[in-house]
């Protein structure tokens, strides 16, 4: 288990000699002790990428793309020790961590193929006196903060596309869940990524870290995936130095439950769409919301199955909902389910933290729920569903609509007419209609209003880390 920076393709100690604990969420323990980087640290990570990113940058797209390929492969191999360390130090069940290891292996996959797709194009200038060349090259030392939720994923959801469009990158790992992303670091120097072109800087120390990379002259791309809140904290710090900015940010998803649509593969969808990583996901449906003529059959359903998920430590067989990540999580949870209920809502199951050693928070239905309710506004990161019932289009598209974010929607129904129709309405950058999964590698992963800026994934999760440079020239 490596425990050290990974610094220049070299495992070093934090430069005052600093350590932070990681704790396995299952049992409150601690399984080990990180090196929290300096921001001397840092500088000399971001130096060290400029000088390695010269040579990468020269590199043919093919050679990128072998590479990526072969980190592809490697991952693979390696799926079960990724799949414990997340585990250990995020807390999800082995089938929510398997899940996760194969799709955060997926980015290498994907970008080994568009390494060498990086089109640009050549126009005549309409007054006819010159060519108009364009192409893209390498953005340049790029800094990638990720969270906790998704160790692996949300890594590799950024390393690929950056490495594989030639710019070297300096990964700053939750400092809940480092673990996960040292370990790939490993593996992709196996792979053959060269030495600086992949670093990874845990700290405890994230704000002044992290805000010492964007003040740096040489660092010209963030990419950050976390909080609304934290995202408007970077952007501010990225602005004094116009360093480019790719966010992917909070949300507050709905998922709405048509009269016509089929009920058991909408709770399917339901279940998919909020207990994938136990709730703790940005794209986690957030608020659910059921036609009146159905809204009994669906809830009932729809807690029924959350009944009989399986809660427990992440690797005993059959669990389906490990802990939550660290005992603030449970407050936080726990805050929004008592406002609710103080405001009239119903537990319909769950509601109240397990009494055992560990964060648990078991699945929780809530009908009834009034507009006033703090859980429809702020997004509820654990295994809570909030059920309203509906009357009308209008009014549904309204709800979903009234909230600063706009990440992605679900929504079921047996017509796809209307299906399109709601979908163009909702105010977000991802839409699951009869679906309770967005996620792709191939797709461009993102949101609207202030759930963030920027794609991540498809081909345009590349052009995120290219310039684009026009030539005028004539001939």
């Amino acid at each position: 288990m490596r425990t050290q920076l990974f610094i220049g393709g070299e495992w070093c100690n934090a430069s005052d000699g600093g350590t932070f604990p990681v704790e396995d969420p299952s049992t409150e323990t601690t399984i080990a002790e990180v090196a929290s980087a300096t921001v001397d640290d840092v500088t000399r990570a971001v130096e060290v990428a400029h000088e390695a990113g010269r040579e990468w940058a020269a590199r043919v797209p093919r050679e990128r793309a072998e590479i990526l390929r072969r980190a592809w492969e490697l991952l693979r191999e390696n799926r079960q020790t990724i799949a414990e360390y997340i585990v250990r130090e995020n807390g999800k069940a082995l089938p929510d961590a398997y899940g996760e290891t194969d799709y955060a292996n997926e980015f290498f996959r994907w970008y080994a193929e568009e390494a060498v797709r990086n089109y640009g194009e050549i126009l005549t200038s309409p007054s006819g006196g010159n060519r108009i060349v364009v192409m893209h090259q390498p953005i340049g030392v790029s800094v990638l903060v990720t969270p906790w939720n998704y160790p692996s994923a949300m890594a590799t959801r950024k390393i690929a596309p950056a490495i594989g469009a030639g710019c070297p990158v300096i990964l700053k790992p939750a400092s809940d869940t480092p673990l996960t992303a040292l370990l790939v670091a490993e593996i992709l120097t196996e792979a053959g990524v060269p030495p600086g072109v992949m670093n990874v800087v845990p700290s405890r120390r994230s704000g002044e870290v992290v805000d010492a990379m964007l003040h740096h002259p040489l660092v010209r791309k963030l990419s950050f995936t976390g909080s609304t809140e934290v995202g408007r904290a970077l952007l501010r710090a990225a602005s004094d130095c116009i360093v480019d900015c790719s966010m992917e940010l909070g949300g507050n998803a709905p998922f709405l439950v048509f009269d016509d649509a089929d009920i058991d593969a909408a709770v399917e969808g339901a279940m998919i769409a909020k207990m994938r990583n136990g709730g703790e996901a940005c794209t986690a449906a957030n608020r659910f919301y059921a036609h009146r003529a159905i809204y009994e059959e669906f809830t009932d359903k729809f807690a029924a199955a959350m009944e009989a998920v399986k809660v427990g430590p992440g690797l005993e067989p059959g669990v389906e909902l490990g802990p939550m990540v660290n005992a603030w999580a449970i407050k936080d949870i726990h805050r929004l389910v008592d406002d609710a209920t103080s405001r009239g809502s119903e537990v319909v199951t769950g509601g109240a933290p397990l009494d055992r050693v560990g964060h648990y928070y078991p699945p929780t239905v809530l009908s009834q729920v009034p507009q006033s309710a703090e859980i429809l506004r702020e997004e509820v990161f654990g295994p809570v569903a909030p059920v309203v019932p509906f009357s009308d289009d209008d009014e549904v598209i309204h709800a979903a609509n009234d909230t600063e974010y706009g990440l992605v929607s679900y929504l079921y129904t047996g017509n796809l007419k209307r299906g399109m129709a709601v979908s163009e309405r909702l105010e977000a950058g991802m839409i699951g209609l009869n679906r309770g999964l967005v996620s792709d590698p191939a797709a461009p992963f993102g949101g609207s209003k202030q759930s963030g800026l920027g794609r991540e994934g498809s081909h345009e999760g590349m052009m995120e880390y290219m310039e684009t440079k026009y030539i005028a020239v004539e001939w």
